[in-house]
């Protein structure tokens, strides 16, 4: 453990009064827990871990959410880990009490359906690699929630440093946009935020109570005011008579996909979903679902063209939860039937084997599968990254800027993007720019589409294995 990891145990292991003062953590625990129930609404968490338990607020809503659970509760600090097992000992259960430090997760071995935290995550040294290790905990379908100081906290008392040419020692936390791009690949799910005003007493009482909490250590390399430049910072930050402390409050729920595989989409029909779709399944050995299959009235269906073009062993072919007539959406194909699709009926196929999935889509991200669910929604259940099909040609800028940020808009993690047609080099610089994700490949046009071809296209794609973990 470094100086600072040992910094950090120290502080809040001497935090006596704790639960007194931590207004803020109690209530940002109780919003956390709110979400986590909402995610669980059938099957609860069987085995969940907790990270940071400080003297155990979230942990005895856990307890009494999930009663059934085996519980792992850690913390940095021994200390609070036995103010935890205290507060929890009433309630019985499957629980174990660990102190542990959360950027190296001595957990070898052992995987999680629910990884939480609440207020820790700020004090991680390398926030990236922490999450990562922790998404690595998870069980296919597991999920990982947190909450975290943001950004703009404690404005009021880094407002009273600056008024005096001082640099504040509270420590930098990050925004919105920057905890986005520290999420675990291919972990689907985004942030949302949260303003909580406290109020102390005064302005002395909120540098106590900051003491009092564990949460008063200066950021590294800086040095705390001493005692007459602190005394003219509170004067500064009470002059007023009221005393506001503001807290930004990150929250992310994150869902690890039940399987591995991706969901192929475009940024419009006929753009070469099925094309790009038999290629994925020759260049991974992948098997193949088509949910919803329109149009069969005028064409072949996509399941028995992909079947030949990737020389798709049937076995590995799931069969489609609706097939209809029209080459309409979904939602108006099965209308025109005098019927209904219901979305909640469809559900990931059960795995054939340990190969990844791919599943394509029907037209666009935004085609109704029924009278309220997009496509995009069945993209956010399934959980599986997507792979974007694109035309290469004018306009296809747009058009696939607007889907990734449709997609990025519901937390649903994106693969790549494949062009179809001339190379461009002004698109293909626009998207991975402007798009912030990878081309995976630029398919040329072709005369003439078969096996052969779809072979020769296949070999342009990474592997499954570099693509899922994310290592391209």
């Amino acid at each position: 453990m470094t100086t600072r990891r040992q910094a950090i145990a120290a502080r809040f292991g001497g935090a006596d009064s704790y639960d007194a003062v931590a207004r803020v953590q109690l209530l940002v625990a109780r919003r956390l827990a709110d979400r986590i129930a909402s995610a669980y609404p059938a099957a609860p968490p069987a085995r969940i871990l907790e990270i940071g338990c400080g003297t155990g607020f979230l942990s005895d809503m856990l307890r009494r959410m999930f009663p059934d659970a085996a519980l792992t509760v850690t913390d940095l600090a021994p200390a609070m880990v036995a103010r935890a097992r205290r507060r929890l000992a009433p309630l019985g259960g499957d629980t174990r009490f660990l102190a542990m430090d959360a950027e190296s997760p001595a957990l070898a071995g052992e995987s999680f359906d629910l990884v939480c935290s609440s207020l820790a995550m700020q004090w991680f040294g390398d926030r990236a690699g922490a999450l990562g290790r922790l998404a690595g905990l998870l069980a296919p379908g597991g999920m990982l929630a947190l909450s975290t100081l943001c950004a703009g906290s404690f404005a009021e008392w880094r407002a009273a440093y600056a008024r005096r040419g001082l640099a504040c020692p509270v420590p930098s936390y990050p925004d919105l946009r920057q905890l986005d791009a520290d999420r675990p690949w291919p972990l689907q799910g985004r942030w949302a935020g949260e303003t909580i005003l406290d109020r102390p007493a005064t302005a002395l009482d909120f540098v106590r109570e900051l003491r009092q909490i564990g949460a008063s250590l200066p950021r590294e390399g800086a040095r705390p005011a001493d005692p007459g430049t602190l005394r003219r910072l509170l004067g500064d930050l009470g002059q007023d008579g009221a005393v506001t402390a503001s807290y930004e409050i990150g929250y992310g729920l994150f869902r690890r996909p039940a399987r591995q595989g991706v969901f192929v989409t475009g940024t419009d029909t006929g753009v070469g979903k099925t094309l790009v779709s038999s290629c994925l399944l020759r260049a991974w050995d992948a098997s193949y679902w088509k949910p919803l299959q329109t149009g069969i009235a005028e064409e072949t269906a996509d399941s028995d063209t992909v079947t030949a073009l990737a020389g798709l062993d049937t076995a590995r072919l799931h069969a489609p939860a609706a097939v209809l007539a029209a080459p309409l959406s979904p939602f108006d194909a099965a209308e025109r039937e005098g019927t209904a699709i219901d979305a909640e009926a469809i559900v990931l196929p059960a795995a054939i084997d340990d190969g990844p999935l791919v599943v394509e889509g029907a037209g666009g991200i935004m085609v109704p599968v029924s009278a309220d669910c997009l496509m995009i929604d069945l993209i956010a259940r399934f959980a599986l990254p997507v792979v974007l099909v694109a035309r290469s040609q004018l306009g296809t800028i747009n058009h696939t800027l607007m889907s990734l940020s449709a997609l990025r808009q519901r937390g649903i993690a994106v693969a790549g993007v494949i062009l179809n047609g001339p190379p461009s080099a002004e698109a293909r610089r626009a998207i991975a720019l402007f798009g912030a994700t990878r081309v995976l490949a630029e398919f040329p046009h072709l005369e003439t589409i078969g096996p052969e071809q779809v072979g020769q296209l296949a070999g342009m794609l990474p592997p499954f294995d570099a693509l899922w973990r994310g290592r391209l």
